[in-house]
């Protein structure tokens, strides 16, 4: 078989996360902030709770210690931070709580404290429910992100999600795969917050438009788009990835970039389908991987890269990384949406002194940093 590189085992860390000097502008967000403020995204009995602590005069400062139980790479403070900054209760300001938070990028321990918030308890009561919400979403794509990259590593990983969950989630997570390591996005969305844009590809439906014929609307898309832009085709719509990888390559030769490898995991491609017996042919494989590097090598299509996306996960990329599978990149979607990376908020300080529930305790932490 055709290797790619070195196995895993003898190939080096990638980077760590990125991790950015400033905060994002909490601007950026475009928080709905009346209605965050008001509650309404906020369950009930935190808005009931503020409202009672306001109505009685009750006003305790107390430490509120924000932490999760997994391994993890932390993502949604920035996120967070800008919702305490632009949604406390009418009448409090930043300046009347004091916040101390890992960065985005930040690797955490379980348990390990994320984030001190610590002033008038009706000030930010309502809010829990936002930034616990959005540091669990976003470090779940962070942390799911950065194991594909880590095992995919020195091959770059494409974030490729945005068909699986809701468009308003695109930017958040788009921002959390970057932290990651993904070095690209498929939507604009997606790239906004560090003032990138999406890549893409040559999707099936347009193949479709273009009558089935795969040649036909790479070249049209590829006549259509600047030349800095990298056409890769997907090749799968006739089931035959080896030869319309060949015929596409043909028709565009340099200004191919690469082509994109995405048959079903419930389909056998023609080209592997009389060597079945000692491997699972089904979707994307290592087998269907080297005959089209074989192919397009013995064609003088040397330069042509090979993405392969379909049900790709960190396992699964560990394997073709062992097996030296000559891919060059990997687009993986719905496996970084799974799991779970909740977030627990406990008051633990009142008025200095350690007030908290049964199995809880303040935990500080000399790597949060203080909010400016």
């Amino acid at each position: 078989m055709a290797r790619a590189g070195d196995n895993f085992a003898a190939r080096s860390a990638p980077p760590d996360p990125i991790r950015h000097p400033e905060r994002l502008d909490p601007a950026i967000f475009a928080f709905p902030v009346e209605k965050m403020r008001s509650g309404y995204y906020s369950d009930k009995y935190f808005v009931r709770a503020r409202d009672l602590l306001l109505e009685s005069g009750r006003g305790p400062t107390v430490t509120m210690q924000v932490f999760h139980r997994q391994d993890a790479v932390v993502a949604g403070t920035d996120e967070a931070i800008a919702i305490l900054k632009l949604c406390l209760t009418e009448g409090y300001g930043f300046g009347d709580i004091e916040v101390h938070s890992l960065r985005d990028g930040d690797r955490s321990r379980p348990w390990e404290t994320v984030m001190f918030i610590t002033g008038p308890y009706p000030a930010f009561a309502h809010l829990e429910t936002l930034y616990a919400g959005v540091l669990a979403r976003r470090t779940r794509i962070a942390t799911n992100t950065r194991a594909v990259v880590e095992a995919a590593w020195p091959k770059p990983v494409m974030f490729f999600p945005a068909r699986h969950d809701h468009w308003m989630v695109q930017t958040g997570d788009g921002w959390a795969a970057h932290v990651a390591g993904a070095i690209g996005v498929s939507t604009d969305a997606q790239a906004s917050w560090w003032g990138s844009s999406g890549i893409g590809t040559v999707p099936h439906a347009l193949i479709a438009a273009f009558g089935g014929d795969t040649v036909a609307a790479t070249v049209s898309l590829a006549d259509a788009m600047p030349d800095d832009v990298r056409i890769v085709s997907l090749v799968d719509f006739d089931n035959d990835s080896v030869t319309t990888s060949l015929a596409v390559a043909r028709a565009l030769g340099e200004r191919l970039w690469g082509v994109r490898l995405d048959t079903s995991g419930t389909m056998v491609d023609r080209s592997v389908a009389a060597e079945m017996g000692d491997f699972d042919p089904r979707g994307v494989n290592w087998r269907l991987v080297d005959k089209v590097r074989s192919a397009l090598d013995r064609a003088g299509f040397q330069h042509v890269r090979i993405v392969v996306s379909g049900g790709f996960t960190a396992s699964k990329i560990h394997a073709f990384e062992d097996q030296g599978v000559p891919a060059d990149l990997y687009g993986v979607g719905s496996g970084l949406m799974r799991g779970s990376f909740d977030y627990t908020a406990d008051v633990v300080l009142v008025e200095g002194e350690p007030v908290a529930k049964a199995g809880r305790w303040y935990r500080p932490n000399d790597r949060l940093e203080l909010v400016p």
